[in-house]
């Protein structure tokens, strides 16, 4: 049995839960978000709680807390959202957003476009930060990934694009 799953999900003030289609809808004061479910998990809203239920043992245990995960992230991406912070390490290195596109120079010879997804909002508060923001987590996770994807970090003087909370592991120099 699932011990997620038989937690119960606690629906903030102004945020709406429907299931249609097999297709789960989450909406509140900053966005909307919608995914999909399988058609043995069901999802009972009472009041400001929101409980899940699973056809049979099988389901329940390969299935339902993972449902139960989904919709949590889904409340509290609508209700406060997600967000994740990059920096850039090295000389040269800049970001900057023009409209629905990130321009990076990360040392390459051309610069770099990356177009922001709908849904994800990329802020530059200076040129060597970047905030990714959005109510879906597992779209802001991935837009962050994208982005340090670009130049990771490397062992051996630090130098590229790293989540803010990242250590980076240096490794020693070559001896002679």
């Amino acid at each position: 049995m699932s011990r997620v799953a038989k937690m119960p999900v606690q629906l903030p003030a102004g945020v709406q839960v429907s299931t249609a289609d097999g297709q789960l809808t989450v909406k509140g004061a900053k966005a909307s978000v919608t995914v999909n479910i399988p058609a043995s998990v069901k999802i009972d809203v009472n009041g400001n709680v929101a409980t899940i239920s699973a056809d049979s043992v099988k389901a329940n245990a390969m299935a339902a807390g993972t449902t139960r995960a989904i919709l949590n992230n889904a409340v509290i991406g609508v209700s406060k959202g997600y967000e994740k912070k990059l920096t850039l390490v090295g000389v040269g290195y800049r970001a900057a957003t023009q409209g629905k596109k990130l321009n990076l120079s990360l040392g390459f010879s051309h610069p770099i476009e990356y177009p922001i997804p709908d849904g994800i909002t990329v802020e530059t508060p200076s040129q060597t930060e970047i905030l990714v923001k959005g109510a879906d987590k597992k779209m802001v996770g991935q837009v962050a990934a994208d982005i340090r994807g670009f130049r990771p970090p490397e062992p051996y003087k630090g130098k590229g694009v790293r989540y803010s909370t990242e250590k980076v592991v240096m490794k020693e120099a070559k001896k002679k």
